[in-house]
């Protein structure tokens, strides 16, 4: 985690590493996150004065697995990745949780304890909730409760594949398919990511990602330099990914896309 440089004040509650910028005003009709778009205005108006906004800084670790979680994120836009850490120091990326979703939601509802790490990967913004003013929205509203359980059902659907993609399909394949889901989280070709954060996130040695970005940039799919990738052919990106990007986006429609 990014240490605080300063002391904290009024701003007690905010988790350290984030930049807080306030509250949502009522001068902000909705909130970009998909979530919050798709409640209720009544059920979004009951929950705006307990929302805060802030900075999403990259590598900030949010929670550690097995730490109690203090707030419920709902990014407007940047990446939180999940991540679980193995006995020997590697760690595996399980999920990519962006504007589409939520991060902390079962956890705020069920013993409030983080079954995975979660670390900024790209830098953004974010709607943040108090674990007990969530879970009183959740008491309340039978509706708020329905879409978070469809929510979560995605966030175990793309867990589920990624496990499956990570123990069966080639490092190049792997590595572009991590690569769409990102792009599509953050709406942008562009992303400044380092090859050894990308080892990590798909669970290979860096020299594996090394060989498999410059397969991507020989063939002109990609542009890769030193903490930089851009995206040049995004047709054959999908090519060369494996199926699971697909499987992840259609669960993802199915669950969430008639309520947004």
């Amino acid at each position: 985690m990014r240490p605080s440089s300063e002391p904290r004040t009024q701003m007690t509650e905010t988790p350290i590493g984030l930049q807080p910028y306030g509250r949502l005003t009522s001068s902000v009709a909705r909130s970009p996150n998909h979530l919050l778009q798709s409640l209720p205005m009544a059920e979004f108006e009951a929950l705006r004065p307990h929302l805060e906004f802030v900075e999403l800084v990259r590598e900030t670790v949010l929670v550690e697995a097995g730490a109690p979680l203090t707030h419920v994120y709902l990014p407007h836009s940047g990446v939180i990745s999940l991540v679980v850490k193995l006995s020997e120091g590697q760690t595996v990326e399980v999920a990519m949780v962006g504007g589409d979703s939520v991060f902390g939601a079962a956890a705020a509802l069920d013993g409030r304890i983080s079954l995975t790490d979660a670390v900024v990967m790209l830098p953004g913004t974010a709607s943040i909730l108090k674990v007990a003013d969530f879970r009183a929205a959740a008491d309340r509203s039978g509706a708020f409760r329905t879409l978070l359980v469809r929510h979560e059902q995605a966030l175990f659907a793309q867990a589920q594949q990624s496990a499956a993609c990570n123990a069966s399909h080639s490092v190049e394949a792997r590595l572009s398919r991590w690569l769409l889901r990102a792009r599509d989280l953050c709406d942008s070709e562009s992303l400044l990511l380092t090859q050894e954060f990308l080892a990590q996130m798909i669970g290979v040695q860096r020299n594996a990602v090394s060989i498999a970005a410059h397969v991507l940039q020989q063939a002109g799919i990609i542009q890769y330099s030193r903490g930089h990738i851009e995206i040049t052919n995004l047709e054959a990106l999908e090519e060369t990914s494996c199926e699971c990007y697909e499987a992840v986006k259609a669960q993802y429609d199915r669950l969430l896309k008639p309520s947004i």
